[in-house]
């Protein structure tokens, strides 16, 4: 009964990049648009704070009292987005360049700190169901709160949190709402452009270029300020490869057992920014139960469309993206197991430990154990009925406000 949301033409999966024309593959790519193509001279205005007047007090009301509590843990990112009218992502950034001063800081001008954030959330692909605009919200709520980790927070500098919160809004921007693999082997432009490495990691950072010089959010800064800038977000962003996860992992965990980590130098404290990225970005199985299983479903959702649009251009289906044999559970259970466990292990004893990295852990393991329960509970043809499967029993989900 669902219905399969086609990302790209059909020329795009079969490989026949010389069907489309130049110009939208400039646009596709967002790094250096044409004129015609920009949000101003098409005259669409970005969704941005302002369009929070169309909202009546209460909601009003209701947002701003989220935003007091956004650096606890159970924030639910996904009531805060209907709240702002579908502007979680430039709401939570604005609100958060304010708790930092950033913008007196780094002397940004206001219209082009929201035109940036409006092409930003702009760019994220609403249809999706897991890689969109509300994920890169909840990735910047938790890269904040990792910011404010007792361990970290004294030792980071103004640059260190700009670049920190930008490159969490921005890391995964104009995701296709496929994966590397499949954009390879249908011979996707953009595989071939960054040569099947780190394909969608790298066009997420020239897409973020592409829009900072557009919107001239930097325009006002040295040039060799901006272009540090620019590549410092470039190394942030490409950390989130899930390719590169054990190359990241092993340099932490080899840190932590030297107890060399220094974070007084300006390398060590980006390398724990890349981590800390890492985290926020895979940080969902770590969440309240209610959230987190939301997350799962809907991560599992855009791998079962892409198995869907394989098997419909008669190509072999991507490990994960089969609904008839992998269940939400197993594929969850192998997630934590897998990627997240070990991580959020190392995090765990980098902040030796603190509370939200207690709790964070907490809620992992009772995650996993509510998958278990409902793997199970349920075979893989169940999974047709997955969004339907009845709550574990015995599981709590409540969250206290972590500071």
């Amino acid at each position: 009964s669902r219905k399969v949301c086609l990302t790209f033409p059909p020329p795009f999966f079969l490989g026949e990049v010389e069907t489309v024309t130049r110009r939208k593959v400039k646009r596709l790519l967002s790094f250096q648009r044409y004129c015609h193509a920009s949000r101003l001279l098409r005259g669409l205005v970005p969704h941005t704070p302002r369009s929070l007047h169309l909202l009546d007090d209460d909601y009003l009301g209701q947002a701003a009292h989220m935003l007091s509590k956004v650096g606890t843990w159970n924030f639910d990112i996904f009531l805060f987005d209907r709240l702002t009218n579908g502007n979680s992502l430039v709401t939570l950034m604005c609100h958060l360049f304010n708790v930092y001063d950033l913008i007196h800081h780094f002397q940004l001008d206001m219209v082009k700190l929201n035109r940036f954030l409006g092409m930003v959330q702009e760019d994220y692909h609403s249809q999706n169901p897991y890689h969109n605009a509300v994920h890169a919200a909840d990735v910047t709520q938790a890269m904040y709160c990792y910011l404010r980790e007792p361990k970290l927070a004294e030792h980071l500098s103004p640059l260190d949190i700009f670049l920190g919160l930008m490159a969490a809004a921005a890391h995964d921007v104009d995701h296709p709402g496929v994966n590397q693999p499949f954009l390879i082997k249908t011979r996707h432009h953009l595989a071939s452009l960054y040569q099947n490495t780190s394909v969608l990691e790298s066009h997420h950072w020239r897409s973020t270029v592409g829009m900072l010089r557009e919107s001239g959010l930097l325009s006002h800064l040295p040039a060799d300020m901006s272009r540090d800038i620019e590549q410092r977000l470039g190394s942030l962003i490409l950390a989130t490869d899930i390719n590169r996860q054990n190359e990241f992992l092993m340099t932490f965990r080899e840190h932590l057992d030297n107890q060399d980590l220094d974070l007084q130098l300006a390398s060590h404290r980006h390398f724990i920014l890349q981590i800390a990225l890492k985290c926020a970005d895979i940080c969902n199985p770590c969440r309240v139960w209610e959230l987190s299983r939301q997350w799962s479903e809907r991560v599992c959702e855009e791998f079962y469309r892409q198995g869907d649009l394989e098997k419909k251009f008669d190509l072999e289906i991507s490990p994960l993206c089969n609904q008839q044999s992998d269940s939400v559970p197993a594929i969850q259970i192998g997630f934590i197991s897998y990627i997240v466990e070990p991580l959020f292990e190392e995090w765990h004893r980098f902040t030796e430990p603190s509370l939200l990295s207690q709790t964070m852990l907490d809620h992992l393991h009772k995650n996993k154990a509510n998958w278990s329960s409902l793997r199970c509970a349920h075979t893989p043809s169940d999974v047709q009925g997955r969004s339907q499967a009845e709550e574990p029993e015995g599981e709590v989900g409540e969250g206290a406000d972590i500071p």
